[in-house]
């Protein structure tokens, strides 16, 4: 009864599920091993002390940025040049922008600095004058921020002097000078000017870590590859079974092979034939 399985239709019906549940099962077992890597790292982040209170380091012991460097202390030298302002970014549930500078150091690449918040629209703003002279600054150490990132504004067209994403690679095209793939965050306010005391901006955890949105989407995702895996067997066996019933009611035969070749019903009433007497040669009865 289940020789249809070898035929050339459903050897392609075969194929399909055969390669089908082996990928939808690896990637629900992949989706599921990222969200228990985050469980992992969210768990070892608790246990450790905060990275801003362990002692600061020079920047370039703590480079490359990863989870372990991420918001350490990290000093640098250098002397402030270029000045930025990074619209769209929440402080304390208020809408404001960062005041961001590059430091150049003696190894003449940059660090971008964010010397702090101030509330309020970027454009038109009157920031505090930063530094001037040789300056030591000692900020949380943060990864280069990319189109994922909470408040960064991908999409360009801001006025001149403004940045919508704090990364070395936007950077680098607005100042004649190499950047620090990174930047840092000044802990404590600088005061003044006409644009009042800017409040520090935290350092932000590092991405991949922690149970976010992100953490909990790979969950859901991992949930329904699963599900996609049984719904693509469910199918294949309503399938067969569909098609094994029916062979078995054309071997019993309650349902002809070929509709088109039944014998007819010696009882139906003949067809009339329109050319015979009774009818004229439109085939319309004649009384």
């Amino acid at each position: 009864m289940y020789r249809f399985l070898l035929t050339p239709r459903w050897w392609g019906i075969n194929l399909f599920v055969v390669l089908a549940i082996p990928f939808c099962v690896f990637m629900g077992t992949w989706q599921l091993g990222r969200f228990e890597d985050r469980v992992q790292s969210h768990e070892q982040a608790e246990k450790q002390p905060d990275p801003s209170t362990r002692a600061a380091k020079p920047l370039d012991e703590l480079l490359p940025v990863d989870k372990v460097t991420s918001g350490r202390p990290a000093v640098a030298t250098g002397t402030y040049a270029d000045q930025f302002l990074v619209p769209g970014r929440t402080l304390d549930d208020r809408q404001g922008f960062y005041v961001l500078n590059m430091l150049r150091t003696d190894s003449g690449k940059a660090l971008p600095v964010v010397r702090g918040w101030l509330p309020g629209s970027a454009t038109g703003a009157r920031v505090p004058a930063a530094p001037e002279g040789e300056v030591t600054v000692t900020g949380d150490l943060q990864a280069s921020e990319n189109s994922r990132s909470d408040g960064v504004n991908a999409r360009g067209g801001l006025p001149g002097g403004q940045v919508g994403m704090i990364s070395a690679a936007t950077l680098v095209n607005l100042v004649p000078y190499d950047v620090y793939d990174a930047w840092v965050t000044l802990p404590e306010a600088e005061a003044g000017g006409t644009g009042g005391a800017m409040k520090p901006v935290p350092a932000a955890a590092p991405e991949g870590s922690g149970l976010d949105l992100k953490a909990f989407q790979n969950l859901g995702y991992t949930g329904e590859w699963f599900v996609f895996a049984g719904f693509v067997l469910f199918m294949w066996f309503r399938l067969v079974r569909r098609e094994a019933e029916a062979l078995r009611d054309i071997e019993l035969g309650l349902v002809p092979e070929d509709p088109a070749a039944a014998p007819e019903d010696p009882a139906a009433p003949a067809p009339e034939d329109p050319a015979s007497p009774d009818r004229d040669a439109a085939g319309t009865p004649v009384r």
